[in-house]
């Protein structure tokens, strides 16, 4: 298992990031509510991780988008970094 300073997210708190559309069939109510602000850009507020097995970490991100500055959950790689 990967020591605590050696975890390393992909994207940081108050970093540009775009949400990427989830297009799996079957897709679920939150699948749902990402592909509301697909193509949006949005501002990282928090983020954490899990390790639900041995070795493997994944990065979950808080995501504030829109006029409201809604705060939407998203996976790693359902962001991609807005470069503009």
């Amino acid at each position: 298992m990967a020591k605590q300073n050696e975890i390393k997210p992909r994207y940081v708190k108050g970093q540009k990031v775009i949400i990427k559309p989830v297009s799996e069939k079957g897709a679920t109510r939150r699948e749902g509510n990402v592909n509301e602000y697909a193509g949006q850009v949005g501002e990282i507020s928090n983020f954490y991780y899990i390790s639900p097995r041995t070795g493997q970490i994944f990065f979950i991100y808080n995501v504030r988008v829109g006029r409201e500055r809604k705060e939407v959950v998203v996976y790693e790689d359902e962001l991609e970094p807005c470069l503009s």
